[in-house]
């Protein structure tokens, strides 16, 4: 087995060949290369020893054991991911968001006795511990800010660092790289969420994919501020770091205020940016030292309209890809390629990519669908996940036809240049039109006065669905509703044009900055209620 086909194996020789140089850095603490095997392998030995004594150990003939855990950025999230995968454990971070029935149903979905837990989340899993089918013991990582008495029902709870190590896990072992590592979930916004099986070789051939995509080097530093338990900071940012040799920083949360100050202090020469984040960044009020940051490359979805001007003011490069959880990075920008306005890249070499209607027959050049993939070989199948975890009628559902289901409406020019048109399941339809939320959005914050803008539908008296915006304004600025409606209407047609817009401080957002919808639609409902 090569050095590269392994989580551990590839970290045990940047250990040993560049052992002080940085690997991860939080907020809290850095970790060096070899300081961070020292702490893998001692996280390894005292999971292993907590399964001995609570399960008996682990039985040949079954599959892994799953580790799920609930825990925001931190080293003990990735400590504990490779300590999971050195044992041949499967790692399932959950999100920390969850809260009751979809909190339960992610937990019992891996059927794990053990759960990893936050102290401050604690709470959250005991107001579901009478739904939880198999859970006995929960892992405590961090202590609670609070000091809040808990009950004392529910799974009995041990401190992650009181776990006495039973053996020395600093050497990886041999793990199958087509098995199953790690669970990312989806985000359940159309039904029960679903967990994406990855295998290590998906992990690793994923994390080649970036590094080749971004030309990462080992002198690179790698920053997202978005969390461990979804694709961008995990696969997209620790793995092309470890393949390597590189830095990977991984800050709390995005913050506008502390972004460029984090940028300056860690050396940072490549970051992801993820929705409104960019906007964000660019509606401060410019400053003659913006030009003077370390970073190179930016790279993420969407791609604003002000790219040039972000990519002047900043003096770097911004690259768009386009890809899921399920596929991994399946089209890309290449740096130093020209893509016409708006295009997310074309196809990756490994991926094929096809527009299907929905009886799934391919459309013309040009026509709007579902987007659908395969890998180009069948030796590269790995780079894409196994399938949902425990949910046969779901990987029917996606894999129909031998292509992956990516549920993105899309199109495709006569070079192969992909363009993003938006969620099938976020298409608006209002008296017979299909209306890409995407695209209004892209219209309302265009608005010099708007700072970020969701668009979404809602129930119409005259049936199907009307369009809703909430729009947040940028600091100092005033728009009223008669304004934006006439902006408008010189730059859509007219059955874009949003009925209903409502003015907020802010948007509520999941953990990847990504806007909730759901809640959006939640607050117009209430206040149509008697």
């Amino acid at each position: 087995m090569s050095e590269s086909q392994n989580l551990n194996t590839q970290l045990r020789h940047w250990a040993e060949a560049t052992p002080d140089k940085w690997f991860l850095r939080f907020p809290e603490a850095d970790l060096t290369y070899s300081g961070f095997q020292k702490a893998v392998g001692a996280r390894a030995a005292a999971l292993a020893g907590l399964l001995e004594r609570s399960d008996g150990g682990m039985d040949p003939g079954k599959p892994p054991p799953v580790l799920p855990a609930l825990l925001p950025n931190c080293r003990e999230a990735v400590e504990l991911w490779f300590a999971a995968n050195r044992l041949g454990w499967i790692w399932a971070p959950i999100n920390t968001q969850f809260r009751g029935p979809g909190l339960a149903h992610a937990i019992n979905l891996t059927r794990a006795s053990i759960l990893v837990v936050d102290g401050d989340l604690v709470p959250h899993v005991l107001n579901v511990a009478d739904s939880l089918h198999h859970l006995r013991t929960m892992i405590v990582a961090r202590p609670p800010r609070s000091t809040g008495t808990e009950p004392r029902r529910g799974p009995r709870m041990v401190d992650l660092d009181s776990l006495p190590a039973s053996a020395d896990l600093s050497q990886a072992p041999d793990v199958d790289p087509s098995r199953t590592a790690m669970l990312i979930y989806t985000s359940g916004t159309t039904g029960p969420s679903k967990a994406c099986e990855l295998s290590t070789s998906y992990l690793l051939g994923q994390g080649r994919l970036m590094a080749r995509c971004l030309g990462i080097g080992q002198s690179d530093v790698l920053y997202c501020p978005y969390p461990l338990f979804h694709w961008d900071a995990s696969v997209g940012t620790v793995i092309p770091a470890l393949l390597q040799g590189a830095t990977a920083v991984i800050a709390e949360r995005f913050s506008v205020s502390r972004f460029w100050e984090d940028v300056r202090r860690y050396g940072v020469s490549v970051f992801d940016f993820m929705g409104a984040t960019l906007g964000f960044l660019y509606k401060q009020d410019p400053h003659p030292s913006d030009a003077n940051n370390p970073a190179r490359l930016a790279w993420g979805v969407p791609m604003p309209a002000f790219k040039s001007d972000f990519e002047k003011r900043f003096d770097l490069r911004l690259v768009e890809g386009y890809g899921s959880t399920e596929g991994g990075a399946m089209a890309f920008q290449l740096p130093g390629e020209p893509y016409p306005a708006g295009a997310c890249g074309r196809a990756l070499p490994e991926f094929r990519l096809q527009i299907v209607d929905d009886r799934d027959r391919p459309m013309p050049v040009g026509g709007v669908g579902e987007i659908v993939a395969r890998p180009t070989h069948e030796s590269e199948s790995h780079l894409m996940m196994t399938g949902y975890f425990g949910m046969p009628a779901a990987n029917a559902e996606a894999f129909r036809g031998g292509w992956f289901h990516t549920g993105d409406l899309g199109r495709m020019d006569e070079s192969g240049n992909l363009f993003f048109e938006g969620r099938k399941k976020d298409a608006i339809r209002r008296r017979g039109e299909n209306i890409s939320a995407f695209e209004v959005e892209q219209v309302l914050e265009s608005h010099p006065a708007v700072l970020e803008a969701a668009a979404y539908g809602v129930p119409s008296e005259h049936t199907e669905e009307d369009v809703a915006a909430a729009v947040v304004l940028r600091p100092g600025t005033a728009l009223s509703v008669e304004q934006l409606f006439s902006y408008c209407k010189d730059r859509m047609a007219p059955h874009m044009v949003p009925s209903f817009v409502r003015f907020l401080d802010e948007l509520p957002k999941t953990p990847t900055e990504k806007v909730a919808k759901s809640t959006l639609k939640e607050m117009h409902a209430a206040e149509l209620l008697p």
